[in-house]
């Protein structure tokens, strides 16, 4: 395995697939001997070339940012040496190109199937699960308790019952509920929950006859509502919907699903300097996969969008959405001014750890996970897609938030790469894939799949077919991700407004 690697024949950088004391010396692809004037630890930049102060440095074949100071070769570049060169809000012209002929009826995957259940609406899920939505946050741990006594008496007749607590529905106003309440129906209308019991307190001002209007028609034997302040024992009456549910999820069984019918979410968090190198590209290939079968795939995090937005809105499928994904930018930009925050204040302090430097260059490793397919469509933060192909979701880079966002979205499944590490996961299975190969040995109990192998013994084309088989296992309901196993299914709604 060679010590570096070179992105780009452009590039000014060098990553280190391994830390480096000062006066090691790294051959590079031209023969020229380099040394190194100080450490640069592993998944961090060396510089291959002088460059001057305020000149672009490029990685990926882009400016990741400008040096603040003259810097020469065999130099550690990183915060202390660049920063950003994004500034403010930037003008956008749509150019039409010629984009890549629809691929679908050639895909090798397009007759390729896997075991789900067909919902009475014609929606396709991977889970046949019990959901609790709770209208308002004042009953949590009621519906905590419902939900650990359901799952433990209907074990083996569901794939499980779960509860996501979240602290909103009271007390919220204008857009702030409404985006709430967009968001909870939308989690109330996905197919992975074969039934779901709404749980409200009866006071708040998320109420259940206005919750109803949010969510749009719906099976009445599918969905059930209970006020608690109207029960006697709200626990009892409870349990007794959910009994009703499990019986209405009992005549649904696993049958053949087109693949086309699969939705992936795709997310980062705890990045590093491999992320762009292993996992980004690889969850990249395998969404390109999906799409050329029929499949769709969401991408969200648009605060870490800035810096590469440009290369998404070249890949619009048309004007329409062109001018969508400028809206899209333009108005989280406002966002962070209304706030009084600075746009570009990313990557966060793990990002930094594990050598990426500036917002523009955690972006152009984030955008890889869309791969090289048509932008279809842009779709607003709590709003379930509607278009096949690679979708564009409004939420921020916040890991708990975006999932979400993702599963609200319709995501059957998440792919959440990571450099770092985490144990969280979302309401549908998410996979968590390491890029480097110590965290994949050392969290073991966190990480579906080791993406730093790319670095070592296999290809990338190699991966990919590791990772969409086990997608398909997954989907199928043959493999379980360590957040299923571990029970960690949790949600965070995105706040913007005033609370009384």
């Amino acid at each position: 395995m060679n010590s570096w690697i070179r992105l780009h024949e452009d590039d000014h950088v060098v990553i280190a697939l391994q830390s480096f004391a000062k006066g090691d010396k790294l051959t590079l692809e031209t023969g020229l001997v380099l040394e190194l004037l100080e450490e640069v630890p592993k998944g961090h930049k060396v510089l291959t070339r002088a460059v001057r102060t305020g000149e672009h440095v490029l990685k990926f074949g882009y400016s990741i940012g400008v040096a603040k100071e003259d810097i020469e070769s065999g130099s550690w570049i990183h915060t202390h040496n660049m920063g950003t060169g994004l500034k403010g809000f930037l003008d956008y012209s749509y150019k039409q190109t010629t984009l890549h002929e629809d691929v679908k009826a050639i895909s090798r995957d397009a007759g390729r199937m896997f075991q789900g259940f067909v919902r009475e609406n014609g929606d396709v899920g991977i889970r046949n699960e019990i959901w609790i939505i709770n209208t308002v946050g004042c009953i949590n741990k009621t519906c905590e308790i419902v939900a650990r006594k359901a799952d433990a008496l209907y074990a083996g007749r569901v794939d499980g019952v779960h509860h996501f607590a979240h602290p909103f529905g009271c007390s919220q106003l204008g857009d702030d509920l409404v985006h709430t309440q967009k968001l909870l129906a939308s989690l109330v209308n996905h197919p992975n929950a074969a039934g779901v019991l709404v749980i409200g307190l009866g006071c708040e001002n998320n109420q259940i006859d206005a919750f109803k209007q949010a969510i749009g028609e719906h099976s009445a034997e599918r969905v059930k509502f209970l006020k608690s302040q109207e029960a006697e024992d709200e626990i009892e009456d409870a349990l007794g919907l959910v009994e009703e549910l499990v019986r209405y999820a009992e005549r649904f069984k696993r049958e053949p699903v087109p693949v086309s019918k699969l939705k992936l979410g795709l997310k980062c968090g705890g990045s590093d300097g491999l992320s762009g190198i292993t996992a980004n590209p690889l969850v990249g290939a395998v969404s390109d996969r999906l799409i050329e079968a029929g499949g769709t795939a969401i991408l969200t995090e648009v605060p870490e969008m800035f810096g590469a937005e440009t290369i998404l809105m070249n890949r619009a499928a048309n004007e329409q959405v062109f001018h969508k994904i400028v809206h899209l930018i333009n108005d989280f930009k406002q966002y962070f001014i209304k706030h009084n925050q600075e746009i570009y204040e990313n990557p966060s302090p793990g990002n930094k750890t594990g050598g990426i430097s500036t917002l523009e260059e955690k972006s152009l490793g984030c955008t890889q996970k869309g791969g090289h397919a048509i932008v279809q469509d842009v779709v607003p933060y709590g709003q379930r897609i509607t278009s096949s192909g690679l979708n564009l979701l409004e939420a921020p880079g916040n890991d708990l938030v975006s999932v979400t966002a993702l599963s609200a979205g319709g995501a059957h499944i998440v792919l959440f790469t990571t450099g770092r590490g985490t144990p969280f996961g979302g309401p549908v299975p998410t996979v968590k894939i390491a890029t480097n190969s110590e965290l994949a040995s050392r969290k073991k109990n966190w990480i579906d799949f080791n993406a730093g192998q790319l670095l070592e013994n296999k290809s990338m084309e190699t991966l990919t077919d590791e990772l969409w088989e086990q997608l398909i296992s997954l989907a199928s309901g043959e493999l379980q991700t360590h957040n299923e196993r571990n029970g960690f299914k949790e949600i965070a709604i995105f706040k913007d407004g005033v609370i009384l």
